[in-house]
């Protein structure tokens, strides 16, 4: 047997989560959200694999700065599916932030890694956060470029 044709196949047990620390501040919604989910499904890890989670936890401070294209109008649009109800239209940009990003995300995500995903996901409005003591690290956004 050949050691060298072995290939390393992380289990479910592989636990090498990073936590990394992102700020929104000045930050386009679209170009955040492709970052944060290719973080949130590990695909920057040199032994990633599609069908084994081995993602990394995301902290998003100042939520609240995050730059919205307004002159775009979309809308959230909920049908209650009863027969005469009226429909129910929401502006996104008069959304909270942290719904508005989430929605981002979610949509670059399939549905079976939507649960799991999320919630490695930690959004807050301001500077603040209670993940001290997991030594995130922090990343500028701005310099990094994915493929």
């Amino acid at each position: 047997m050949n050691s060298l044709n072995k290939t390393f196949l992380p289990t479910k047990d592989y636990k090498n989560r990073n936590w990394f620390i992102v700020d929104c501040k000045g930050q386009k919604l679209g170009r955040l959200a492709t970052i944060i989910a290719t973080l949130l499904k590990g695909k920057t890890k040199p032994h990633y694999y599609p069908s084994i989670d081995i993602g990394d936890y995301i902290i998003l401070i100042n939520a609240d700065s995050i730059i919205l294209n307004q002159d775009s109008k979309q809308y959230i649009v909920s049908n209650p599916g009863r027969p005469g109800h009226a429909l129910k239209i929401k502006n996104v940009t008069d959304l909270l932030s942290n719904v508005t990003i989430e929605r981002a995300i979610k949509g670059m995500l399939s549905t079976t890694e939507t649960k799991r995903l999320r919630r490695r996901l930690k959004i807050y409005t301001n500077q603040e956060h209670p993940h001290q003591g997991q030594n995130p690290i922090k990343i500028d956004i701005s310099s990094m470029k994915l493929n």
